[in-house]
Formats: structure tokens, C-alpha cells, sequence
């Protein structure tokens, strides 16, 4: 679909730049194959984070992902975190996520049935910035039928960036369905991030959300991820490469290519403050 010349491979041979996927998964009990898939696709960039799911136990899943990601110098593990089984005090925060070699935490306020600013979650997030841990609140498609979608809602992260102002926060997915919402959260709030995880088949919805954020001068705030295995990093690379050139004979407006590249370009790691 695309000219080559707007492949990620042309970028990256024209710079040293390095590219960060944010949002790439690993299923607590995958199988070999599963493993090797997820290594062959974080082949396509220079430096990953990647998510636990839930499993029998928070200390079960994040073992396994630590042990999944500390031989691998381009990964960088986000444990779980659950406020009706876990505590959440500094103390088991840190042997939960950090001990284990750690180095953020994913939620998942739908799946799990909790709501962000739930009394337990707050004291959550004041351990998290203590111990420096960035916070990737998956409250995004794929949605099951039994999750509650009101506890995905953007606008309910307000309260906890204006609380815990040295708290990194990630919006995954871009907050989808409630984008609007998210696009407010990412110019209001200076620790607040959106992952800009698309879908390749979908270019006229990557269009206007990337238009979205262009317009509403948000480009800065946006941090690259494939949301692997939904998509694969290469492929979604080009899809923000490329769709402005399926707009240049119409007179829809563009989005500036550099403007585009920062996002695949940004140093993901370094505004999360992790080192690699």
C-alpha cells in the first residue's frame, strides 16, 4: 500500500534514532510459540515495554514476566497490579513490581472491576510515585462483555494526576472509545501520556485521531505503541507514515511528516524516566 521510502526501515537507516514501542503484551502463561512471535516482533524496534496479564495471582504473573524480560536488554517488564487482592502498601508495591525487576505497572480497571479513584488505588498510586514506577492504565479495547466501561473513561485519571503530580501516567489505546476525553488529559496534565496505539486496517480512523491531537496541539504527548499481538510494530509504522499520502489528492488536511516522526521517534523511555 505504502511507497518504500516511508518504511521504518528507511528511517532507521538514515539516523541513529531509536524506536520505542510502548505497548506490546505477553500472556503469563505463554507458550513457546507465543514467546517467539512476541521476539520476532519486537525485532522490528530498538526498545519495548511489556505488559503482564492477569493470571492466578499478581506475584504469579509478574515472576513470569520478570523472568521473560531480564535477559532480553531491550524489554522493559510493567507488572500488574489488583486492589481486591493485592495491598497497596509502599512495602508490597515494591516486592510485587520493583524486587522482581520491574520497572512500571499496567492496570486493567475494566477487566478487574475497580474503579481508578477507588480508596485502595489511591494509596496504590502514592507508593507508585514513590518507588518511581510509570502507571499504563489499559482501560482500552479489546472490551469483554463483562467489563465495566464507565471505569475506563479518561476523565477519571483527572483526579489522580492533579494528586500525584510527579506520577507518570500512560492513557493505552488513546482511551478508545473516549478520545476527546483523553486528548483534554494529555494537554492538562504535564504527567500525563496517551499511548497512540492504532490499527493499520482502520487508516480512516488513524487519520482523524491523529488529526485530533495535530489540531488540539497534543503531538508531543503522544508515545508510540503497536499494542502487539492486535498489530505488529513495522506495520504500524507505516501506517502513520503513509496515510497522509492517501489524503494528497483531496483537500483534507495533513498532519506535517516531522510531526508524525517525533512520535516514532520519541524517547520513550527517557520521558517515562527509565533507563535502559
Amino acid at each position: 500500500m505504502f511507497d518504500k521510502n516511508y518504511t521504518f526501515y528507511e528511517i532507521n537507516a538514515e539516523n541513529s534514532t531509536m524506536i520505542a514501542d510502548c505497548h506490546t503484551h505477553i500472556n503469563s502463561t505463554a507458550g513457546q510459540a507465543d514467546i517467539a512471535d512476541h521476539l520476532a516482533a519486537c525485532e522490528q524496534i530498538d526498545s519495548c515495554i511489556v505488559l503482564t496479564t492477569a493470571g492466578e495471582s499478581s506475584e504469579k504473573s509478574n515472576k513470569d514476566l520478570s523472568d521473560y524480560v531480564k535477559d532480553q536488554p531491550k524489554m522493559v517488564g510493567f507488572g500488574i497490579f489488583d486492589p481486591l487482592r493485592d495491598k497497596p502498601t509502599p512495602k508490597n508495591v515494591k516486592s510485587l513490581i520493583k524486587d522482581p525487576g520491574l520497572r512500571g505497572v499496567v492496570l486493567y480497571c475494566p477487566q478487574g472491576g475497580f474503579h481508578p479513584t477507588d480508596s485502595r488505588m489511591m494509596r496504590f498510586y502514592e507508593a507508585a510515585e514513590g518507588l518511581e514506577l510509570p502507571v499504563f492504565f489499559h482501560n482500552c479495547p479489546p472490551f469483554a462483555n463483562n467489563d465495566i466501561l464507565n471505569y475506563s473513561q479518561p476523565y477519571l485519571i483527572d483526579e489522580i494526576a492533579r494528586k500525584f503530580g510527579d506520577l507518570k501516567i500512560i492513557i493505552g489505546g488513546m482511551g478508545q472509545p473516549f478520545i476527546s476525553q483523553t486528548i483534554n488529559m494529555i494537554s492538562k496534565h504535564a504527567n500525563v501520556y496517551a499511548d497512540l496505539t492504532i490499527c493499520p486496517q482502520r487508516v480512516w480512523e488513524v487519520y482523524n485521531l491523529v488529526l485530533s491531537c495535530y489540531e488540539a496541539g497534543t503531538m508531543n504527548k503522544l508515545l508510540f505503541g503497536s499494542g502487539y499481538p492486535q498489530g505488529q510494530p513495522g506495520e504500524c509504522i507505516e501506517t502513520l507514515l503513509g496515510f497522509n499520502k492517501l489524503m494528497a489528492n483531496t483537500n483534507l488536511p495533513n498532519v506535517p511528516r516531522e510531526e508524525i516522526l517525533a512520535i516514532i521517534e520519541r524517547d520513550t523511555m527517557s520521558v517515562l524516566g527509565i533507563d535502559l
